[in-house]
């Protein structure tokens, strides 16, 4: 005891030892993608959308959870009783250190025989590339027919045609009655594809109701798949309820969970084609108002530069130019003028003083003989002689009587 307690290293703790069994449980390929079959029990449906159950048969139970993220591989509800067949893994749950089986899928016991059959057919298509995204085309938003293939009779239909019309009611609508379940179904459906292709539908709706895998067998025939494959119109798988999967939900070009959401992806609501088109309008309107505007502010600069180089805007441009240089000659004459004005009254009144009519006008007198030669002394004239006297205002003769010199 001693011994043992001194060596450490071999001492696990609980949880070191729960997840060593639990890596030995990921390690093994087997447990890691299991069937088991076996009767459920104690079955219940978690507000998580997590399902705890108990799988039993004679000699043993395992407790099982399905996570709400794998349902969508469940097709039926589970009830106490139920014989099926669980495909998962075994693993441990750590804290409470017990192993138990995680659920991805579950089917009824019945039909092991034909999941298994699926699950090759699966694999083989996979492999031949059916399932390939390059493959897929694209669906068109808007169409003028739509193909479907499914029986003329049950919801299916009706809920198809329905929405569609209630979406789009000026989309063509055009139903290929084909048998969908049944030993002729498949024929029945690979028909209905190929006259809708010859046809030139838009797209296509290939489906049914929901049901068990018996039921939908005839969507997992190779036949219907290599149709779906080969057909140059887009299809739209619609098989069953959103958890059901058929082999043509892989090959197809899209898959809807339920017919009605087939006729939703197919028809594009025609209120949403107004109301985009109304967008684009107004969107339109605007971007032409602003590129008027621009185009009307260059088609005004463009004017105004043609005008200003026109012959007519030189000519205009070239005599108000003359009309200002006239205007500037005028104002210089006029500074000219008033300069000479003003120096000739200055020497008008030079004059003035040197006038001799200036100097009668102040009482003097003009004398001259009768030759009209300037008297200016007493010496130049004798008695009796007749002298000419001018005055401001006139003249007059006048006779010498007398001489007497200064």
């Amino acid at each position: 005891m001693v011994s043992l307690m001194r060596n450490n290293r071999n001492v696990f703790t609980v949880g070191q030892l729960n997840a060593y069994i639990k890596d030995m449980f990921m390690q093994d390929l087997l447990l890691r993608n299991i069937l088991v079959r076996g009767e459920i029990s104690n079955c219940k449906y978690h507000a998580s959308g997590h399902i705890y159950f108990t799988l039993k048969d004679p000699k043993g139970v395992v407790n099982c959870v399905m996570f709400a993220g794998n349902r969508s591989g469940l097709s039926f509800r589970l009830t106490e009783g139920q014989q099926v067949i669980v495909a998962g893994e075994v693993s441990v749950f750590e804290r409470d250190g017990k192993y138990q089986i995680y659920a991805r899928q579950i089917i009824r016991e019945g039909a092991g025989e034909l999941y298994e059959r699926y699950e090759q057919l699966k694999r083989e298509l996979e492999a031949a590339g059916y399932f390939d995204e390059a493959h897929k085309q694209e669906i068109p938003r808007y169409i003028k027919t739509l193909g479907i293939v499914t029986a003329d009779t049950g919801a299916a239909v009706r809920d198809i045609i329905q929405i569609a019309r209630r979406r789009n009611p000026y989309v063509q609508i055009i139903l290929y009655p084909s048998l969908v379940q049944g030993a002729g179904a498949a024929p029945s459906i690979v028909q209905g594809i190929q006259a809708l292709e010859r046809i030139g539908v838009d797209v296509m709706i290939v489906g049914r109701g929901g049901g068990s895998i018996e039921d939908l067998w005839a969507f997992n025939e190779l036949s219907v798949a290599q149709a779906v494959y080969q057909c140059t119109v887009p299809i739209i798988s619609a098989v069953g309820h959103e958890t059901d999967t058929t082999i043509i939900d892989y090959v197809s070009d899209l898959r809807a969970p339920t017919p009605s959401a087939a006729a939703e992806l197919a028809v594009t609501d025609v209120r949403e084609i107004i109301g985009s088109l109304e967008l684009y309008r107004r969107d339109l309107q605007r971007r032409m108002e602003i590129h008027i505007r621009d185009w009307r502010s260059r088609c005004r600069q463009q004017e105004s530069r043609v005008i200003h180089l026109s012959p007519a805007g030189r000519i205009r441009e070239k005599r108000m130019y003359c009309v200002r240089l006239e205007e500037r000659l005028q104002e210089r004459m006029q500074r000219v003028l008033q300069s000479r004005q003003t120096r000739l009254a200055l020497s008008i009144e030079r004059m003035k003083g040197l006038s001799p009519l200036e100097k009668l006008s102040s009482g003097y007198a003009y004398l001259t003989d009768a030759s009209g030669k300037n008297i200016r002394s007493v010496e130049q004239v004798s008695v009796d002689m007749k002298l000419r006297v001018q005055l401001a205002d006139g003249n007059f003769d006048v006779l010498v009587t007398r001489k007497e010199k200064a």
